[in-house]
């Protein structure tokens, strides 16, 4: 019972420990491995910008996949990342789709002018221009 009220607060707890141990299996990586799969990991995580757990959980398992198989085959770090790393991460994260946070605020925006637009048809002032002059302190 109270495992299910704390997953609605925080999440899935099944998601969090594949997660750890998804991460647990990057740091045990041999050099350079290690380094760079906490680094991919790094920026997948402050930019990849994925709000759903299935999707995350699923990407962080096969970036975990993808450098275990690199250390046990002997590829060169360059040979899986490319000239150009952050492209590298950008693509990968892009084979996932998922919910990114970036959608809400996207829709959002797309709802405040679909909002404004009807109030132009209807006539009415702007929001804006009811609320500027007072911020402005006129």
């Amino acid at each position: 019972m109270a495992a299910k009220w704390i997953e609605t607060i925080t999440g899935s707890l099944e998601q969090k420990k594949q997660y750890k141990q998804d991460k647990a299996r990057m740091e045990a990586l041999p050099e350079p491995y290690a380094t760079a799969a906490k680094a991919v990991h790094r920026y997948l995580m402050y930019s990849g910008g994925i709000t759903d757990g299935d999707t995350l959980t699923r990407m962080f398992t096969d970036l975990a996949d993808l450098w275990e198989r690199a250390a046990t085959d002997g590829t060169p770090v360059r040979d899986i990342v490319g000239d150009n790393p952050v492209e590298f991460a950008e693509a990968f994260t892009e084979a996932y789709g998922g919910t990114q946070w970036i959608d809400k605020e996207r829709a959002r925006l797309n709802k405040a002018i679909e909002n404004a637009e009807e109030g132009e048809q209807k006539g009415a002032p702007p929001p804006w221009r009811l609320t500027w002059p007072s911020a402005c302190g006129d």
